[in-house]
């Protein structure tokens, strides 16, 4: 026998979305019409522009990745990979890099893998 959720989700899946879209719809509203009149004097909003506003901000800026790409993801994160990068021989080494090079492109940033090494060393001085 499955579960509830798993018979059901053609049912639960849309309403949770649903219910999602109107819980921020509603503190969207809320909190526009508390701050934004005050502050800036503009006009209130009802609740499909609140709405509305939520989904253009989410196109604008993104959905939520955290700027992984952008900043090299989460401290934790690298702090993991400049651990690994610390424990590998110098053959995995060469592997890693060459399989981050044909993946990401040779100095995209002006940077060089050989910096990685010397940046996790100055660190720890």
């Amino acid at each position: 026998m499955k579960p509830f959720l798993y018979r059901g989700r053609f049912i639960f899946i849309p309403i949770a979305i649903a219910a999602f879209v109107a819980l921020t719809g509603f503190v969207v509203m809320n909190l526009w019409n508390w701050l934004i009149p005050a502050i800036f004097h503009l006009g209130f909003i009802d609740f499909w522009q609140a709405v509305g506003l939520f989904v253009l901000s989410k196109i604008l800026f993104g959905f939520g990745k955290g700027g992984r790409g952008m900043h090299g993801g989460a401290p934790w994160m690298r702090h993991r990979m400049e651990e690994r990068f610390k424990n590998m021989t110098s053959e995995e080494k060469e592997q890693f890099k060459e399989k981050m090079r044909q993946r990401c492109g040779h100095g995209k940033w002006g940077r060089n893998w050989d910096d990685f090494a010397a940046e996790t060393s100055k660190e720890q001085v």
